[in-house]
């Protein structure tokens, strides 16, 4: 079994409407779940909005089927003033298996807003101004 590290940010089950023409999983759709389990990642931290400003490093070391799980992985690795960074790895797991296999990885920065949609100062522990 395949470890790894982070929190537990999503687990869901690619689905046919998920697929690319070739048939296997769409890399946006896998791109998009890492997302969105990092922007949860960093909601939770700061309880705050937040938004992404840049996507980077991306790599799909592996292929899933429609009917597999992907369980998206998420860990803070750097904060600035008022962005955070975010590292995320994306395992896929056939449906009658417990085998796991990294599909997706990628790198995330995200600005936390405040009530007014500005941006706002992350203090230490990942709590807001």
């Amino acid at each position: 079994m395949v470890s790894a590290s982070g929190d537990l940010v999503i687990r869901v089950t690619a689905m046919p409407t998920d697929l690319n023409p070739y048939g296997g999983v769409f890399g946006g759709w896998l791109m998009s779940q890492l997302a969105l389990g990092a922007a949860s990642l960093v909601t939770r931290r700061t309880g705050r909005k937040a938004v992404v400003v840049g996507a980077t490093d991306f790599a799909f070391p592996g292929a899933m089927q429609v009917g597999d799980e992907l369980n998206v992985y998420a860990e803070v690795v750097r904060t600035g003033r008022t962005s955070t960074t975010v590292a995320t790895r994306g395992f896929g797991r056939a449906r009658a298996s417990e085998e796991q296999v990294e599909v997706a990885n990628g790198s995330f920065t995200f600005v936390v807003l405040d009530d007014s949609d500005q941006p706002c100062i992350i203090q230490a522990g990942a709590q807001v101004v």
